[in-house]
């Protein structure tokens, strides 16, 4: 069983490359993050040939999230409950990955709980933006704890647009206190770990400089002078599952790609 997130950076654009990859690597979740486009401009049906259904989060221009999956979901959210927000940033849906076993509810082993997210960016810190940041991680935390306690095999993936250290950074010393490396953005990214949950990435043996995102600026890519702020982590439940997971920079080879690439999570199958 095999999930993953991609910020593709305009679904509108890439949906061809989306496609290809899906084909090669058939995972049977893919958060998206970025469609940038509203819900009545979603590709469906392109998904749909591809054997994937789709539920989305759209908004026009900026944002949009969506799920991507190769068995139907079902208690679909959108957005972070008790938190204002007029922006697309985040779908949660349930999902039975393993097909021997019956659907099911929050009880069922077999059942997994996945929230596709798209954290904002902050800007710089002093900004109004980063005030909202800062607002928007500790009402998704608040809310986390209330979805932990009722789907015990919970994955939280997406955008964070944090890295967890400087092992993350490409300059560590020249991004200090910069954004996406300050100390208030790790506090809670470190409080989502304390909260039971497990960044995937770090369970195994990982290339040095492992990053998941690299502007398209300066050859950064090509340099790698990139940064690690694609996360995937699971919850308590879920870590003694989790097989394998890496970051897939072929796509960023690509003609016009996203300037993220894709991380992918690999799990076994439920013992119970």
């Amino acid at each position: 069983m095999k999930l993953a997130t991609w910020n593709i950076n305009s679904i509108t654009v890439r949906l061809p490359q989306v496609l290809d990859w899906l084909a090669a690597n058939p995972v049977d979740v893919l958060a998206l993050q970025e469609l940038k486009l509203t819900d009545d401009k979603f590709p469906h049906d392109a998904f749909a040939q591809a054997g994937y259904s789709s539920q989305c989060f759209g908004q026009k221009t900026y944002n949009g999230v969506a799920l991507l999956s190769r068995t139907p979901a079902s208690a679909v959210v959108k957005n972070i409950p008790g938190f204002d927000d007029d922006m697309a940033r985040v779908i949660s849906a349930s999902f039975t990955l393993d097909p021997a076993a019956p659907a099911g509810g929050s009880s069922n082993p077999a059942s997994v709980r996945v929230i596709g997210a798209y954290f904002p960016n902050g800007q710089e810190p002093g900004s109004d933006k980063f005030e909202y940041k800062m607002a928007w991680l500790s009402g998704l935390r608040a809310w986390l704890r209330t979805e932990l306690q009722t789907y015990p095999n919970l994955v939280l993936m997406g955008d964070f647009n944090i890295t967890f250290d400087d092992a993350d950074v490409w300059d560590p010393e020249g991004m200090r206190d910069q954004i996406h490396c300050t100390d208030e953005e790790r506090y809670h990214l470190q409080a989502l770990i304390a909260m039971g949950l497990t960044d995937t990435h770090r369970l195994f043996a990982q290339p040095p400089k492992s990053y998941s995102w690299w502007d398209y600026r300066d050859m950064a890519f090509r340099r790698n002078r990139g940064l690690r702020i694609d996360h995937i982590l699971v919850s308590h439940a879920l870590k003694p599952r989790v097989q394998a997971c890496h970051i897939d920079k072929t796509p960023r080879k690509n003609e016009r790609p996203s300037d993220h690439a894709p991380v992918v999570v690999e799990l076994a199958p439920n013992a119970a």
